[in-house]
């Protein structure tokens, strides 16, 4: 799964842990990082790979996981930039 490889991360941020898996038939990059006091855990998809999705069902689709434990929290970016999809979730602080 390399295509994952140039997954950007802020500078300020810190990868505590990431894995590559198959999550609902998508290959996707699972992510756990600490940013400026928030903890957080992230779903990141390649763009092609959900270009037929909506924002809202990417988002619904993420937070039929158990891993998602507040379903109201969840944010999602897509970029230009960048050929990859972020939705972020279970943000809690210190």
């Amino acid at each position: 799964m390399s295509k994952f490889c140039n997954v950007p991360v802020d500078k300020d941020t810190k990868i505590l842990g990431e894995d590559q898996m198959k999550f609902l038939g998508y290959d996707i990059l699972y992510q756990k990082w600490f940013w400026d006091g928030i903890y957080a855990e992230s779903v990141i998809f390649h763009s092609s790979d959900v270009l037929d999705l909506s924002n809202e069902e990417i988002v619904e689709l993420v937070n039929s996981s158990p891993i998602v434990k507040n379903k109201t929290n969840t944010t999602i970016s897509r970029s230009d930039k960048n050929d990859f999809v972020f939705v972020n979730f279970n943000f809690q602080t210190n």
